[in-house]
């Protein structure tokens, strides 16, 4: 069963976290795949359709409204989704975790953005920080955890820019370059994650 946690003030919902369990050993499969994001969500819905016992669970998003940002969220939905998780009884929670000061560094490679360390030894990226001071440790990039393929048109009009060059083209917010090809029409974005595993505490039980 897939987890939800949410944050309101008052009526409005002001923050959202989203896991979903999957079966990481059936063959062909690994824990961690490449594919990241993408992979997990179809192996949790095939897993979900055909009623099959899961093993781990991956984190799937967090989001923040942006007027809430700064106040210390992030931790509390991390933490809220941790518990969530352990007590559907997993001992585990993966995340392909977005780096989210990826984007200012969009032509470093995703394995030398995740070296780049602070004085106290964590990493410079404030979304890994997070991940990492709440037990979180980082095991690998996912190099393509997260296609999007789209006509030069459709590119133009997600992003406002004119993609009339072959090439990389710099997008505002992505991690990593956009590849254009005018000669076929089209534009592929792929972007790289972060898998990092949480162990989970099992919960007490009651009498």
């Amino acid at each position: 069963m897939a987890d939800s946690v949410v944050a309101t003030d008052g009526d409005r919902v002001i923050a959202r976290g989203r896991s979903a369990p999957f079966n990481a050993f059936l063959p062909g499969r690994e824990e961690l795949p490449a594919q990241g994001w993408d992979r997990v969500m179809v192996w949790a819905f095939s897993d979900l359709h055909r009623n099959r016992p899961t093993t781990t669970a991956s984190a799937l998003d967090i989001t923040i409204d942006a007027d809430y940002l700064g106040r210390g969220l992030s931790h509390r939905m991390l933490d809220a989704l941790r518990d969530a998780v352990t007590r559907q009884g997993a001992s585990t929670l993966l995340a392909p975790v977005r780096p989210t000061a990826k984007h200012l560094q969009s032509s470093l490679t995703m394995a030398d953005y995740i070296g780049q360390q602070r004085d106290d030894g964590l990493p410079t990226d404030p979304w890994l920080r997070v991940h990492l001071k709440a037990g979180g440790v980082i095991e690998k990039v996912a190099p393509a955890s997260m296609t999007i393929s789209g006509s030069l048109a459709e590119w133009r009009r997600w992003t406002g820019l004119r993609f009339d060059r072959d090439g990389d083209v710099l997008v505002p917010g992505a991690l990593v370059p956009v590849h254009c090809d005018t000669v076929h029409d089209h534009a592929v974005y792929v972007e790289p994650n972060v898998w990092v595993r949480h162990g989970l505490t099992p919960a007490p039980d009651h009498a």
